[in-house]
């Protein structure tokens, strides 16, 4: 940002600190907010563009040439009349990126002048021509598809500092996008008796990033499938330039007759594995002398002066009440070797024993203890028992990023009518949350970079995104004068520049 924008931001925070001023308050007899006598006129020579983020994040997109790897592998047209897949792809995505919640948003966005002018576009795909394309859609041009956006997104990855791709961590997951209609073909009712679909999600947990979604009927177990797609994921990063891949996920994800393969071609793993009977007797068969006691980490630095504590008022009315209460009392952990019977190798196991107290209302029941299990194939020297326990845990971050797609991004919002144009929407959709990730990547200023990563969706599309700017039609194109105070106008500023000088060439 040169000196000139950066006096005039400064300009506009000191008007808005003054505002915001703590010393500046007074007792009022009248409301603050009381209106300003606003007129609406039609502006006829100043166009405005609400989402000026988008400008920046188009810039990137052509930096890493996405459009071309998307026009490279799918084809699902016979002619180009006007529309290319990568312009309905990237229209879709950045619907959703410019705050959009379903696919009739387009049609605000195709009547914004300065969106299109934003966008180098004449015109942009309508609704219905969006709902058209996705339904052209067949499982191979998904997976063509998915392997343009894997070719871009390694590109993205070359950037990443090279301590940063000594591991990457592979997370896989199911979970349920339910609907209330009854005309989607492929889909079915859920074990938790709700009708739609049981997506599966693989991501790198390295920075959030979705890794590969598959569609399937809402009946299939979380696991299905999932063996094709976390060994294309391991295939995927190691091509990428991580040196390892570590694949983690729940009970239903440990396929024991994948280890001995997994072991041989060098891939790690961590997973939950079910307690069953026979595992929950050996670890109950233990002398007390093998177990250990579990210190979880604090997940906060300590404060500098403690904090009184206020009233746990949940516990009061449970105590008042008489209810039942559980609460972890104290956790121990030992190792086990263990062979499954699918396999030949020998891998190790951790038990945790969780000891947790039973109150009702204030009377003290029996303890319960509850046995959770993890198997690994990681060797002592480079992960601890503990550690595996944590690495474990960790995975559950993955439950925060389909929070964020299937209520931030609407990726599972299931517009369309079938399983395989749903599969292509949830596809696409989840792109908009991979080019913030992506941001977060190439970024050139480290402390946006930090920031993009911990964002979650709509925090993105409110602080990054809609920035309003000012069209400015010159000699040499298109100015985007940001018209208000946002702390993050240098960072749209360097950024853009940023991508302008390290445009992709095929």
């Amino acid at each position: 940002m040169n000196t000139k924008d950066s006096v005039e931001q400064a300009r506009r925070k000191g008007r808005i600190d003054g505002r915001l001023d703590p010393a500046r308050q007074w007792e009022s007899a009248a409301p603050v907010i009381e209106g300003g006598g606003a007129r609406y006129e039609v502006g006829g020579r100043v166009t405005v563009l609400a989402v000026g983020g988008i400008a920046l994040v188009h810039e990137m997109v052509g930096s890493i040439g996405l459009a071309a790897s998307i026009d490279t592998h799918v084809h699902v047209f016979k002619r180009h009349f006007p529309y290319h897949e990568s312009d309905h792809v990237l229209n879709l995505a950045y619907n959703v990126m410019s705050g959009g919640t379903c696919m009739e948003d387009i049609e605000r966005l195709r009547n914004d002048e300065a969106y299109l002018d934003a966008l180098g576009a004449t015109r942009i795909p309508d609704p219905t021509t969006a709902g058209d394309f996705l339904r052209r859609f067949d499982a191979k041009t998904i997976r063509a598809l998915i392997d343009a956006l894997c070719e871009t997104q390694r590109r993205a990855w070359e950037r990443l500092p090279r301590d940063e791709r000594r591991l990457a961590l592979i997370d896989a997951d199911g979970t349920i996008a339910a609907t209330d209609a009854e005309c989607k073909e492929g889909m079915d009712i859920s074990y938790k008796g709700d009708w739609g679909y049981a997506p599966l999600l693989v991501s790198l947990a390295n920075t959030g990033e979705v890794l590969f979604i598959a569609n399937r009927p809402g009946n299939v177990a979380s696991h299905q499938g999932a063996v094709e797609y976390m060994d294309a994921a391991v295939a995927h990063v190691l091509a990428g330039g991580f040196r390892k891949a570590r694949l983690r996920g729940d009970t239903d994800f440990s396929l024991t007759k994948n280890f001995d393969r997994w072991t041989a071609d060098g891939v790690e793993f961590v997973f939950g594995i079910d307690a069953n009977p026979s595992f929950v007797a050996r670890a109950t068969g233990l002398p007390e002398a093998a177990w250990k006691r579990l210190n979880r980490r604090s997940k906060r630095p300590a404060a500098d002066e403690p904090r009184t504590r206020p009233e746990n008022v949940k516990r009061r009315i449970i105590e008042e009440r008489g209810y039942t209460h559980l609460e972890t009392e104290h956790e121990d952990w030992t190792e086990l070797d263990y062979q499954p019977v699918k396999a030949e190798g020998t891998y190790r196991m951790i038990v945790v024993r969780k000891t947790i107290r039973v109150v009702k209302g204030q009377l003290r029941l029996q303890d319960e203890i509850r046995y959770f299990f993890y198997v690994t194939n990681v060797k002592r020297k480079d992960l601890s028992a503990v550690d595996v326990i944590y690495q474990a845990n960790d995975r559950c971050q993955q439950e925060n990023l389909i929070e964020q797609l299937k209520n931030g991004v609407h990726a599972f919002r299931l517009p369309s009518d079938g399983l395989v144009s749903n599969w292509a929407f949830a596809v696409i959709a989840s792109l908009a949350w991979n080019l913030k990730a992506w941001l977060s990547i190439l970024h050139p200023k480290p402390p946006a970079r930090r920031e993009l990563r911990r964002m979650e969706f709509r925090r993105f599309v409110n602080t990054v995104m809609w920035v309003p700017c000012q069209i400015v039609r010159a000699a040499r194109g298109l100015r985007l004068r940001i018209a208000m105070y946002t702390p993050w106008a240098a960072a749209l500023v360097d950024g853009l520049d940023h991508f302008r000088r390290t445009s992709y060439v095929t």
